[in-house]
């Protein structure tokens, strides 16, 4: 099989993983997510509008946590913001705010569609959508942090793993998925996602 390889520098060009991961037979796409327009609510959870301040995580572990909760469930406006937008020639990285979320930008649309397409391969066979993930804990450099797929659990079960069951053609071993999650203004957000085939 040909290596293909896709590393995302920013958020907003996630959708390029997104991308590798269909290419390479894996059904990170469905017809079911449409950027947000029908999140189911969670009991007690934050929504999109009121959750600014739930949203700061504490550590790199919590952010991915939150990250792929919110993908799993199905709420990709919850997912957003977790994440951080880069930093342009005009203004530096952003944190996902509820106006920014809430907002129809092409770029809040990209991520949202984008964020939709990954729910499929990030939810266990069998899930109930409401799904218990964990993170242990890794290195931290500075104010980045990486964490592997192999450390995140969704239900019990090694992301790497999920991602990889719903791949056609893939062997354990040709997948290589790793999450970045950034401090800012001493809060953690993903800001990376990075996907190997090979």
């Amino acid at each position: 099989m040909m290596s293909q390889s896709c590393q995302i520098k920013a958020v907003r060009r996630i959708a390029g993983a997104a991308l590798v991961v269909i290419a390479a037979g894996v059904t990170g796409c469905s017809k079911g997510t449409d950027s947000g327009a029908h999140e189911k609510p969670t009991a007690g959870g934050p929504t999109a509008s009121s959750a600014s301040s739930a949203t700061r995580e504490s550590t790199a572990e919590d952010a991915v946590a939150a990250w792929v909760t919110a993908i799993v469930e199905g709420r990709p406006r919850q997912a957003c913001l977790v994440m951080a937008f880069p930093a342009t020639d005009a203004s530096p990285a952003r944190a996902g705010t509820p106006a920014m979320c809430d907002g129809n930008t092409p770029e809040v649309r990209k991520t949202l569609d984008t964020v939709g397409r990954l729910r499929t391969s990030f939810t266990p066979k069998g899930s109930t959508g409401d799904p218990q993930v964990t993170v242990a804990q890794v290195p931290v450099t500075g104010d980045r942090a990486v964490v592997p797929a192999d450390r995140v659990t969704v239900d019990g079960q090694a992301l790497d793993k999920v991602v990889l069951s719903h791949s056609t053609g893939l062997k354990p071993g040709q997948l290589d998925v790793k999450t970045e999650s950034t401090r800012i203004d001493g809060a953690w957000y993903v800001t990376d996602f990075d996907l190997h085939i090979g």
